[in-house]
C-alpha cells in the first residue's frame, strides 16, 4: 500500500486563486488543481492508494470551520481513500476541547505551521497542544525547517523541535521536509535521538533543479538521513499540490535503498501509525 501522508487540498471555489498566489509567493509551480478532485486524479496517476490531507488555520478564527469541514468529507472518504487531518492554531481559545473535539470524530490527527501561526514550535502555547494531542493519541504533523514563503523565520528550527519533544510527554510527532527545512545539516546531530518521525515532502531535489541548489538534499544526503533515522521512522509525503506524486515515487524507488526499506517509507510506516 502508498500512502502519501502530506498532501494540501482547497475548497473548489477559491483553489484557483489560492494555489495561484501561493506559487507566486513562493515561485514554485503547482502540478495540480489544488482541489481535492486534482488531488484524486494525480495520486490514482501515480498509484497511490491513500492520501492523508493537512488543512492549515492560519487564523485562530478558521478552527472550527475547517475542522467541521475536514469532518465531514471523512464521512465519505472510503470512497476516495483521501483522508483529512485536522488543524488547530496556537492562539485558539478553546484548544483543549477542540483536540477533545477532534479526538471524538475518531480524526487521527492535527497539523500545525509555525511559520503560518508565527509561534515558535517550543512556544508554551504549542507544547500544551503538543501535550494534550499525545494523551488523546492523536498524530502532530508540523511544517519544520524555513518556509519558502517566509523568507528568515526561524519558529520551527531542529533545535525548537527538539526542545518541545524536551517537554513534553509522549506524543507521536512527524517534523515534515525531513526534518526541517534547508536545516538540513542539524537533523541528525539534534533530531535522531528524539522520537521525532520525518517525511519526505519538498525534499529530494526533482530532476528540473540544479544539482547543488540549497533548498533540495541531494540523493546521498536523503540517504544518509533514513539510515541515521533508520527508514521505519520515514513517511512518504508529496506536499501535492506542489510536486508530483508520480515523480516523486519514481525518485525514492530509485534510490539505493533496500526493498524493505522502501517498502517501509512508501506505506508500510504510516499504515502502523494510522492503524489500518
Amino acid at each position: 500500500m502508498i500512502i502519501d501522508f502530506h498532501t494540501h487540498t482547497f475548497p473548489d471555489q477559491i483553489a484557483a486563486s489560492a494555489v495561484a498566489r501561493l506559487s507566486d509567493r513562493a515561485n514554485i509551480p503547482a502540478y495540480s488543481s489544488g482541489t481535492a478532485g486534482g488531488l484524486l486524479l494525480a495520486e490514482r496517476a501515480a498509484g497511490v492508494d491513500r492520501s492523508i490531507i493537512l488543512p492549515v488555520a492560519t487564523k485562530p478564527e478558521q478552527v472550527h470551520h475547517i475542522n467541521d469541514a475536514a469532518a465531514a468529507h471523512n464521512e465519505h472518504a472510503f470512497v476516495t481513500n483521501m483522508f483529512s487531518f485536522a488543524c488547530i492554531h496556537p492562539d485558539y481559545e478553546d484548544w483543549k476541547q477542540e483536540l477533545d473535539r477532534i479526538a471524538a470524530r475518531n480524526m487521527r490527527g492535527i497539523k500545525l505551521h509555525p511559520a503560518y501561526q508565527q509561534t515558535d514550535l517550543d512556544d508554551p502555547k504549542y507544547l500544551r497542544i503538543l501535550e494534550r494531542a499525545g494523551a488523546l493519541g492523536l498524530i502532530v504533523v508540523t511544517h519544520a525547517g524555513f518556509d519558502i514563503g517566509f523568507p528568515g523565520c526561524r519558529c520551527c528550527t531542529p533545535e525548537k523541535a527538539r526542545n518541545a519533544l524536551q517537554e513534553v510527554g509522549p506524543v507521536t510527532l512527524v517534523l515534515a521536509h525531513m526534518g526541517g527545512w534547508r536545516c538540513w545539516d542539524a537533523v541528525p546531530e539534534l533530531l535522531a535521538d528524539t522520537t521525532a518521525l520525518l517525511d519526505t515532502a519538498f525534499s529530494l531535489r526533482p530532476a528540473e533543479a540544479e544539482e547543488g541548489d540549497p533548498q533540495w538534499l541531494s540523493d546521498e544526503a536523503f540517504v544518509n538521513l533514513v539510515r541515521t533515522f533508520g527508514a521505519k521512522r520515514i513517511l512518504f509525503g508529496t506536499d501535492s499540490p506542489w510536486a508530483d506524486p508520480q515523480a516523486e515515487l519514481q525518485h525514492i524507488r530509485a534510490l539505493p535503498l533496500s526493498d524493505e526499506e522502501k517498502a517501509a517509507i512508501l506505506g508500510g510506516n504510516a499504515k502502523r501509525l494510522l492503524r489500518i
